[in-house]
């Protein structure tokens, strides 16, 4: 018979508490959201203790999604609490891991490979990109419906919008996102935190390949190839082939300075933006809705955009109700060379596609200067003329960007003819 030691200490009763973790918003005033606790015990199995609002209708589909998130995860025992404001099963998933993980005293974001799921096709490098909408990556209220505004792109936004202690949840909100909403053919963005933190949401997100990252206050080339290196790694550890592109947002008075070297740091860079609000704080002036303060440096960044051949893209407009301001930062915009900015809000994108569409003089001259064109290569001429006017090699690069532009964004058709001329000589070379 074996002998038993009394004074040896006994282990941990079953049941007996390991860890804690929570991660989401509860409250009455939340919506398409769930809060939930998770506490890692030393056994028991999982108990799970549900309030819903739509209980009746899918308290059993919730658990179950609770349930299979935690044996994905590896969780046999643990008590969990639920509180579900109408949360999608994406959301569920993406809060029981944040839980999940801060139980386990994990803040990095890690978490299991993510599940395979279909992508939509790789974007290109010079797609339209007008409008730009920022959308709070630990509000998922705002991802469900956002593609059919019809913005150019979304932002998951893990920088400003996002409270400092809810920066881990957001990354696994916004990583469920990626693998699971669609935006209706947006470009899928991803604004990180400022480097060192946002080579930790990199981590989060890579592996769901998000379009683009936006990189903020970036003032170097060398933080711009920091967070290439990182991607670069991600990608060649999990096979990944389709392109990540990113676009620097310029915020600092050293960021503006360092503009071109920044522009060409990486061959990933696609676009330079800048961000007013930092820019103005770093210069000590007060920023106004016409924007003189910041005409020079918005000039220098389109110049060294256009110099490395990328995008420029105009900062947001901040007043939401606003519209007639915004109508016109945005064709004053559009006139210095940006070719789209960000919004904050939905009924800001269709203010700017219209500030940034050319008039229909412009698509009208533009057609006539590249039909011209087209019959001038047909004859084997040397020259192109349009009445009684030489037309220049740049009117015609800019007439064919300007029609190829327009049929992008769903202005012209592809068949679409050139207008009559109003007479010979109608038209001037510039």
């Amino acid at each position: 018979m074996e002998s038993h030691n009394a004074d040896a200490p006994a282990g941990p009763p079953e049941g007996s508490p390991e860890g804690e973790g929570e991660a989401g918003r509860r409250g009455s005033d939340v919506r398409s959201d769930c809060w939930v606790a998770v506490e890692t015990t030393q056994g028991g199995g999982l108990a799970l203790e549900l309030t819903s609002k739509v209980e009746t209708l899918f308290g059993d589909a919730i658990r179950e999604t609770v349930r299979d998130t935690l044996r994905r995860l590896g969780v046999e025992h643990a008590r969990v609490r639920v509180e579900d404001q109408g949360a999608l099963p994406w959301v569920l998933e993406a809060r029981t891991e944040a839980a999940v993980f801060r139980a386990r005293g994990q803040q990095g974001g890690e978490g299991p490979p993510p599940r395979a799921s279909e992508l939509p096709g790789p974007t290109a490098r010079d797609r339209l990109r007008r409008s730009r909408l920022y959308l709070p990556g630990n509000e998922p209220k705002f991802m469900l419906n956002a593609g059919l505004h019809r913005p150019d792109a979304v932002i998951l936004d893990l920088e400003d919008s996002v409270h400092p202690r809810e920066k881990v949840p957001a990354r696994f909100l916004v990583r469920k996102a990626l693998e699971t909403v669609e935006f209706g053919g947006a470009e899928r963005m991803v604004r990180v935190n400022q480097l060192p933190l946002g080579l930790e949401d990199l981590d989060a997100v890579v592996p769901q390949a998000p379009d683009l990252v936006l990189l903020p206050k970036v003032e170097t080339a060398d933080q711009v190839q920091v967070a290439q290196a990182r991607i670069d790694g991600i990608r060649a550890e999990r096979r990944m082939d389709r392109p990540i592109w990113l676009m620097p947002i310029l915020e600092s008075a050293l960021g503006v300075e360092n503009a071109f070297s920044i522009a060409t740091a990486s061959d990933s860079v696609v676009a330079l933006t800048i961000g007013l609000e930092d820019y103005t704080a770093d210069l000590g002036v007060v920023k106004t809705p016409q924007g003189e303060e910041t005409w020079w440096a918005r000039t220098r960044l389109v110049n060294a955009a256009r110099a490395a051949g990328l995008q420029a893209i105009d900062s947001v407009y901040g007043d939401v109700a606003d519209e007639e301001g915004l109508l016109a930062w945005g064709q004053r915009a559009r006139g210095m060379g940006f070719q789209g900015m960000g919004c904050i809000h939905p009924r800001q994108i269709r203010i700017i596609h219209r500030a940034f569409a050319p008039s229909q003089e412009e698509l009208d001259r533009a057609l006539r200067v590249v039909e011209a064109f087209r019959e001038a290569e047909e004859r084997g001429l040397g020259v192109v003329s349009l009445g009684s006017k030489m037309i220049d090699p740049p009117v015609v690069l800019r007439a064919r960007r300007l029609v190829a532009r327009a049929r992008e964004a769903g202005l012209l058709s592809e068949t679409e003819e050139p207008p009559e001329s109003p007479g010979h000589g109608g038209e001037g070379s510039r």
